[in-house]
């Protein structure tokens, strides 16, 4: 049984690492996950060599992370390059993590539509002009894309909890494509960056069929959803909780709502 602070979730740091040693010192968590947006300045692995002697780092990239080749090479090409959770299912201090980085992209896949453009980033490669190749393969920022072929993978796994970089659709610019993803993964909690604050989803839950937690920016949250360190710019934004419809998750029937009732 995992206990709340045995695994941490990091919100976008944006190059920004200063508090990472110092909160991993104080709870001494057995695992921390990065959401995204990390955008290292030196290779990972330098910037965190002393987080890394107390405890296991994981990650997933965010549209961020392939701005530059630099920042790329930073993530991708670093130490830890092989703790990137994006789009496989990990044990992680006992508890099964799946992780979705990247975003949305309108080129590759917008979920609401019925359609996509490129299910994967093979049929990408091959329907592109070999000009805006990247490294001889897929162009460096759809390195940071949702394809439908990542998420369809996924789904067919089993896990605890999912990381992504994207909101669910509780958050008013999320999207149920993540929703229906959580659930036929069959995860208990979510926990996602991407929006640099911290959202009470609550009234969403029953709804959703899962927990969803908002790491703010450079904002630290445990298993529990717990704020340990609050996002830097947490309540500057408008509020983006989505308004509550009525449909609720039904587990014996996941595709209809709850039957109203007659009596």
């Amino acid at each position: 049984m995992s206990s709340a602070n045995d695994i941490l979730f990091f919100g976008d740091t944006h190059g920004g690492f200063a508090h990472c040693l110092t909160v991993v010192e104080q709870v001494r968590p057995r695992a921390i996950v990065f959401l995204g947006d990390l955008q290292a300045e030196t290779p990972l692995h330098d910037i965190l060599r002393d987080v890394m002697k107390l405890t296991e780092v994981w990650w997933i990239p965010g549209n961020h992370d392939t701005d530059s080749e630099l920042i790329y090479d930073n993530l991708f090409a670093s130490e830890l390059a092989d703790r990137n959770l994006d789009g496989r299912v990990a044990e992680i201090a006992g508890l099964r993590i799946a992780g979705l980085g990247g975003v949305f992209r309108g080129r590759i896949w917008t979920p609401q539509q019925a359609k996509w453009n490129y299910f994967s980033p093979d049929d990408f490669i091959k329907n592109v002009s070999p000009r805006i190749h990247f490294r001889g393969g897929l162009t460096l920022k759809q390195r940071s894309s949702i394809f439908p072929s990542v998420y369809m993978s996924l789904r067919t796994q089993c896990a605890d909890v999912l990381v992504t970089h994207e909101a669910p659709s509780c958050n008013r610019y999320g999207f149920s494509a993540i929703d229906r993803l959580g659930r036929q993964l069959g995860i208990r909690k979510l926990f996602h960056g991407h929006h640099h604050d911290t959202y009470d989803y609550r009234p969403h839950f029953e709804r959703m069929g899962f927990e969803a937690y908002a790491v703010g920016y450079r904002g630290v949250t445990n298993l529990a959803g717990e704020i340990i360190r609050a996002g830097e710019t947490d309540g500057e934004y408008p509020d983006r909780v989505a308004e509550v419809r009525r449909r609720i998750y039904n587990p014996c029937c996941p595709t209809k709502p709850f039957p109203k009732n007659t009596d």
